[in-house]
């Protein structure tokens, strides 16, 4: 009877260890999730922490692999483990090429990661929200812009005047040209170094250009000949013809009318005339000596009788006397 008492009580307290044991078995067993890089896995675990049943299942993790979970995290029945596993990534940043393992989830983060810093005015491809993958290519320039200041050169412009005392075929300058200057603000665009474009902004003239101003003749050349004119519509005097000079060699003569004697062989000259015959004023043409004004005259000069003007005594005695036509141009 005591053997049979003492095996009902062996039985009693084996059943019990045996539920025991069930009832522990029972309650490690988890059912948990694995989302790897968005792809899901049903595990059935008996492990304690997510590092022993991530190792149990042969699920590595590199040293840029991201987990939402500490590897020493006791499990709970249903959890979700998310793992995001490194992919290369090349990065051109700042002349340098880079070599990237990242688990990161887009561009930005991938930068804010690595601590690089992107400026407002800087450029990047793919695009900031661009998720990362495997084999992408990360490019940045950047981008700078600096504000110069230069001066330039305004041209001159030459103006040409007619000039009815000037032959066709002489020009005189009346006004030396001069160049002006402007003060040019331009903003100047580099990428990477190097400039792309540059846009003026500004520009303030600092001097102004000083025109060039040129006197064009417009006399026709008049021409006699022994016996013929072309001043067929012109009337003519057969004079005696004198030559005079400036005081002193080359200086300054003045007319009796006080008026500045000059000789000019492109343009008019200063004769001295008798003004009964021809009135002062009057604009001739005298062989042999060109274009004049009948600007001057003299107590020896009476009748038809003229009086050239040269700049010196030299030319004057050349000139000596002589009998010409003098034609009435107007």
């Amino acid at each position: 009877m005591k053997n049979k008492v003492k095996r009902s009580a062996s039985q009693l307290v084996l059943a019990s260890i045996i539920l025991l044991l069930i009832i522990f078995v029972y309650s490690a067993r988890k059912t948990i999730t694995v989302i790897i890089d968005g792809k899901e896995k049903k595990i059935v675990t008996y492990q304690k922490t997510v590092g022993e049943a991530l190792k149990k299942e042969h699920i590595e993790l590199g040293l840029k692999d991201k987990i939402d979970k500490d590897l020493k995290t006791n499990l709970s029945k249903n959890d979700t483990i998310n793992i995001r596993k490194a992919v290369d990534v090349k990065l051109f940043a700042d002349n340098k090429e880079l070599s990237i393992k990242s688990a990161e989830q887009d561009v930005r983060s991938l930068l804010d990661a690595e601590k690089i810093v992107l400026k407002a005015e800087d450029k990047i491809s793919p695009s900031l929200e661009t998720k990362l993958s495997k084999g992408m290519d990360v490019k940045i320039i950047r981008v700078a812009t600096k504000t110069i200041s230069s001066s330039a050169p305004i041209a001159f412009n030459t103006i040409v005047k007619n000039d009815n005392d000037l032959l066709k075929s002489r020009k005189k300058v009346l006004q030396q040209g001069s160049t002006g200057e402007k003060q040019i603000t331009t903003n100047v665009v580099y990428e990477n170094g190097k400039e792309v474009s540059r846009k003026v902004i500004k520009e303030v003239v600092v001097k102004k250009p000083k025109d060039k101003i040129i006197a064009q003749g417009t006399l026709t050349p008049m021409y006699a000949s022994r016996g013929t004119a072309s001043f067929a519509n012109s009337n003519v005097i057969r004079a005696k013809a004198t030559a005079y000079w400036a005081v002193n060699g080359v200086g300054s003569t003045y007319t009796a009318s006080g008026r500045k004697a000059v000789r000019n062989p492109n343009g008019y000259s200063t004769v001295a005339v008798d003004p009964r015959v021809i009135p002062l004023g009057t604009k001739l043409y005298i062989e042999g000596y060109g274009y004049a004004i009948a600007a001057d005259e003299g107590t020896g000069v009476k009748g038809n009788f003229v009086d050239v003007f040269f700049d010196t005594y030299k030319e004057a005695c050349n000139w000596g006397l002589k009998y010409v036509n003098v034609y009435i141009v107007k």
